[in-house]
């Protein structure tokens, strides 16, 4: 778990880095990435939910950046956080950070309609190919009788 932790949290310094030094990508660091981060940490690996989380939350990154630059008032953010809501238990996409991803475009005003779901989604499918990498490599480790495997020897690191 510890050597999990330690790559995505890199994973997120990076894309924080990023976001102060490369123009046009100031949006790709998102506080709600950490909670995503910790829920691939936390839960065993499946592809499949981890594919349909994430297509969630551009979802509703898509719908909270097109209600905002409909009206960036009060009763849009009231539409998306219900259609949002209505849409996670419809499809139970059960993870709560998806509602957080629709609120962006209210709280950090991007300069066009495509930034926020475009950030989004290039933020997840990093996450998704650090979590799918640490995956292969713990199930290589396995194979491979490694004393880095977990529950192996000595050397475990977990």
């Amino acid at each position: 778990m510890m050597y999990k932790s330690m790559t995505i949290s890199s994973y997120i310094v990076f894309l924080y880095w990023l976001s102060l030094h490369v123009t046009g990508l100031d949006m790709i660091f998102f506080p709600t990435l950490g909670a995503f981060a910790l829920i691939c940490i936390s839960r065993s690996f499946n592809m499949v939910w981890l594919l349909k989380i994430s297509l969630g939350a551009v979802v509703s990154a898509m719908i909270g950046s097109i209600l905002f630059y409909i009206s960036p008032g009060v009763l849009s953010l009231l539409a998306a956080t219900l259609i949002t809501t209505w849409l996670i238990f419809y499809f139970k996409w059960n993870a709560p950070p998806i509602l957080a991803v629709c609120l962006i475009p209210f709280f950090s005003e991007s300069p066009t309609l495509w930034t926020v779901p475009l950030s989004v989604s290039g933020a997840l499918i990093g996450l998704i190919i650090i979590v799918s990498s640490i995956h292969g490599i713990e199930l290589l480790l396995e194979k491979s009788n490694s004393p880095f495997a977990k529950g192996r020897g000595a050397a475990k690191i977990d």
